[in-house]
């Protein structure tokens, strides 16, 4: 096991729901110094786990361990952190309750201050719902954290991203008839329908035209459907991934009893430097929804990621990209923060 596990004990969801024996899964990379003010957050994203988000952490990168203390926390539902899958009776599989982004920052402001004493943080950065993690941990501990680099998500669910979640959700359903009493039936084999609906979302048109999958190792458009969104689909339980939609759908930073789904007043007090990077073919998350975020958060900057990958821009796959992302965070953590 190359992750810890940080006790939660019994928590009360924002649902109401008493959920017992609570856990996050989570992974640190470098020390933390004495001042204890050297700390990054980077939150994963929907179906991922954090050895998906060491792309971005490296000597020389931005996110240096031998500078920097990373916290990397896995998103309730990912299948290492309390989710459908390793949760006991009467929480498990389809009986999971539902978790909110505001729950996941909850829990991992406990983690932060309980597990670590940390009473600042340097920067929270995130991919797609890692983002919209990173936009909440601004909103909801303003005074805590300095800076925030959401690429490829938003600060909450738009209308676009919302749809492009309840088809996932809809290939999910047909597999059992519509009938959701039957939901603890779905196997991985059913998410291979999921990964189909997903892959005219996760990049855009000229990716595909430009057939941008060869630099893959996929010789045809059949071949990367199967390998990519085929292949990586099945490998997550149907029953967390129905978790991680809910959690998905229903997002909002605002959606908390701090602005009481003002979300315009939610992002207005977030204090952090920003630095907030669309993909500009992002079909998902679209490039629009996140520059009316900026407009309104006060030291934030528009930051558009000039690439074809669409969504998969910020997925650590396409170097240029990557270096863009790096370049940005290593601009972003060089600003002095406002006191």
């Amino acid at each position: 096991m190359d992750y810890e596990i940080f006790d939660l004990g019994d928590v009360t969801l924002q649902s109401g729901v008493n959920l017992p024996n609570a856990f996050l899964a989570y992974k640190t990379y470098g020390k933390l110094n004495e001042k204890k003010d050297n700390v990054i957050v980077y939150p994963t994203a929907f179906g991922d786990q954090h050895v998906q988000n060491e792309w971005l952490i490296g000597n020389g990168m931005a996110l240096d361990p031998r500078e920097y203390f990373i916290i990397v926390p896995n998103l309730l539902g990912n299948g290492l952190s309390s989710s459908p899958s390793n949760t006991p009776a009467p929480f498990d599989k389809a009986n999971f309750p539902q978790v909110t982004i505001y729950d996941n920052v909850t829990f991992q402001y406990r983690l932060v201050t309980e597990k670590f004493g940390i009473q600042k943080i340097a920067l929270v950065v995130g991919w797609s719902m890692g983002g919209l993690q990173s936009f909440q941990w601004g909103a909801s501990y303003p005074d805590m954290v300095e800076r925030i680099a959401p690429f490829c998500g938003g600060a909450k669910t738009w209308p676009q991203t919302y749809v492009v979640l309840d088809g996932m959700k809809a290939a999910l359903m047909a597999a059992v008839g519509f009938d959701s009493s039957k939901l603890n039936e779905l196997t991985s084999v059913d998410m291979r329908a999921v990964g189909r609906v997903y892959a005219g979302w996760g990049v855009s048109q000229a990716f595909y035209r430009e057939e941008l999958y060869r630099e893959m190792g996929f010789e045809s458009l059949a071949e990367f459907g199967v390998g990519v969104w085929e292949d990586s689909f099945m490998k997550m339980d149907p029953h967390n991934v129905l978790a991680m939609l809910w959690t998905g759908q229903f997002a909002d930073i605002s959606a908390n009893p701090a602005y009481n789904g003002d979300f315009d007043k939610a992002l207005k007090s977030i204090k952090a430097l920003a630095c907030i990077m669309p993909g500009s073919t992002d079909l998902f998350c679209t490039a629009d929804d996140n520059k009316y975020e900026a407009k309104l958060i006060p030291h934030a900057e528009f930051n558009p990621i000039e690439s074809i990958w669409g969504h998969f821009a910020g997925r650590g796959i396409n170097s240029k990209d990557n270096q863009f992302i790096d370049d940005s965070l290593k601009r972003l953590l060089a600003v002095s923060t406002i006191s």
